[in-house]
């Protein structure tokens, strides 16, 4: 039987989903056995059930990425977002590298192979804009944004023209889970006092159990720091993002808009430890200042307090050693208890259930060590007020119990510290004892300026008050204050929930679907989201929120939410009504 020897080919309109696994090659240098383990669970876990979900057809795959065809492009952006979803709440196997994707979607005319291969500019598009994307996040065409734009409730930013390897035409571009744009660093202007960034200490030594040495020393350098009133002085939650990372101090300077930028390293051999610190003043590369410290382990703090004051001397030399002394915390009476709070930090910050899970564990284990530790009790009093107030407890009045406890514990050990006050301050609010909420909000801020979480706690604080205007005034302030901050996306929660109790509902859920994108598993998010997408006649957007909310809190009812956040009664029965026209059972 002759035949024509052409293949059957066919031409059709397409959505193409092209995706890759950032860093593949380092990953299999570092551990190949376990890498390609990580990318067939990838595969089985997460890839295969959400293209079959949103009916794709995988078309094929390779050692790192694989292409996906879609006959809808509201499905393919929806698996897309649901696999990074999947992938930032940790749904493939642990891993002490987890995996990150890039992924780029295009809608075009595909040209179809008889073996179901395909080919052509739309594909060529879709793999283009996978390698323009932030690792973690999603990159669409112009023309799948148009489709999707009015059928998902996400808010996609507008990257603009751009020029595409072999496509004649520039390709305008959208993108999704993008962390350029929680700030905007070229807009940061340098505030009118001096302002440094503190980098995280690299840890030279090849034994990583002593790490947190490094951290620790950053973390007390910045706390002394941000206590002079006359500085402005980043947070630690934004300069820790450069950990691990290749920057030179301009690109700091300018991200985060500051002049200083301190720097050092930490070796430790045995007992020993050598700390070496530099100061440069990062808008023209000067260097200011620079030295070397050798001691014991035991005596570390004494030399974060000598490496802190000379800084200081380097910058403002009438700022005198006594200001030092004011400043410091209660120090923990075990190493190991530092540690373990060190181990806790991030996970306090992510404000999601499981992270509150792994912190509290680490810090509990903290006070039996050192039941004296005043930051371990306040971190602690502040899981427990996470429970009760994001929906993620099953006896809330216990956990505000818990939390109101802890926070006085601490403050009768350290009744000057910021951090204990505005976790005490905090811990009132939730207690809806707000006057007293305000009086330890603001000796907090009186005391450090610089506390991007006290101004934070005090944003959240305006707006239970219904004080929406100074809310969004304090949120804002932390957020320059921490523009890289993993926790920016509460800030971003906190300015939607206040146009929420301002009656601005569209302004509402455009701060709320960024708080959104921008912290995926904080689903609590939803709940405001959900109600003001209802009381903005976005009823199908609204359904879409309570699904997301149903599927992280099973069984959760509208008179659940009326008792976790302690905003006014007004604004609770608003967003009560917005849930129900939602779809929340009541």
């Amino acid at each position: 039987m002759g035949g024509s020897g052409k293949s059957m080919v066919q031409r059709r309109l397409a959505a193409i989903l092209a995706a890759d696994v950032v860093g593949f090659s380092a990953l299999m240098g570092e551990d190949e056995e376990g890498t390609l383990a990580q990318i067939k669970s990838l595969r089985r876990e997460i890839i295969e059930p959400r293209a079959t979900d949103h009916h794709g057809r995988i078309v094929k795959t390779t050692g790192d990425g694989f292409l996906v065809e879609f006959s809808s492009p509201t499905e393919s952006v929806q698996c897309a977002v649901e696999m990074q979803e999947a992938l930032t709440s940790g749904c493939t196997e642990n891993a002490a590298r987890p995996l990150q994707l890039r992924i780029g979607i295009n809608l075009g005319e595909v040209i179809f192979e008889e073996d179901g291969d395909i080919y052509g500019d739309g594909v060529n598009i879709a793999a283009r804009l996978e390698q323009m994307a932030q690792p973690g996040s999603i990159c669409i065409s112009a023309k799948v944004y148009e489709e999707v734009r009015d059928k998902l409730p996400y808010t996609f930013r507008d990257r603009g023209e751009q020029a595409v390897k072999n496509i004649a035409k520039p390709v305008r571009i959208y993108s999704l889970f993008d962390d350029s744009v929680t700030a905007s660093p070229a807009s940061l202007a340098l505030p009118d006092r001096p302002s440094i960034a503190v980098l995280p200490f690299d840890y030279m030594s090849d034994n990583r159990d002593g790490e947190f040495l490094a951290e620790g020393l950053s973390e007390d350098i910045i706390a002394a720091l941000s206590r002079i009133r006359s500085f402005f002085v980043i947070a630690r939650n934004s300069t820790f993002t450069y950990k691990g990372r290749a920057v030179n101090v301009q690109q700091v300077s300018q991200e985060l808009g500051v002049r200083y930028v301190l720097e050092g390293s930490v070796r430790r051999s045995r007992d020993k430890v050598r700390i070496t610190a530099q100061l440069i003043d990062a808008t023209t590369g000067v260097h200011l200042w620079a030295d070397r410290y050798d001691g014991a382990v035991d005596d570390i703090f004494d030399l974060q307090d000598r490496i802190t004051a000379c800084v200081i001397g380097a910058i403002q030399p009438s700022i005198r050693a006594a200001e030092i002394e004011r400043s410091r915390r209660k120090r923990p009476d075990s190493l190991n208890a530092y540690d373990l709070v060190m181990q806790a930090l991030p996970h306090v910050w992510s404000l999601d259930a499981a992270s509150n899970e792994v912190a509290s564990r680490l810090l509990n284990e903290a006070l039996k060590l050192d039941p004296a530790y005043a930051l371990a009790l306040s971190l602690a009093s502040w899981c427990s007020g996470q429970r009760a107030i994001y929906n993620w407890s099953t006896h809330p009045e216990n956990d505000r119990r818990d939390a109101l406890e802890k926070a006085r514990a601490a403050a009768d050990l350290d009744s000057d510290d910021p951090f204990v006050l505005t976790v005490l301050g905090a811990a009132h609010a939730i207690t809806r004892e707000f006057e007293t909420a305000v009086l330890l909000l603001d000796k907090a801020l009186a005391l450090d300026p610089n506390s991007a979480w006290a101004w934070n706690r005090s944003g959240w604080l305006r707006t239970f008050r219904d004080d929406p205007e100074t809310g969004i005034d304090h949120f804002q302030r932390a957020i320059r204050l921490s523009p890289f901050d993993p926790m920016v996306f509460n800030s971003y929660a906190g300015i939607g929930d206040a146009h929420f109790v301002a009656g601005r509902y569209a302004e509402a859920v455009q701060w709320l679907e960024r708080a959104y994108l921008a912290h995926p598993k904080a689903s609590w998010i939803n709940r405001f989201l959900a109600a003001s997408y209802a009381l903005d006649g976005r009823q199908d957007e609204a359904k879409a929120c309570v699904q997301r909310l149903l599927t992280t809190y099973p069984g959760l009812t509208v008179t659940a939410v009326r008792a976790a956040p302690p905003f006014s009664p007004e604004a609770i029965n608003r967003l009560c009504e917005g849930l129900r026209r939602a779809g929340l059972p009541e």
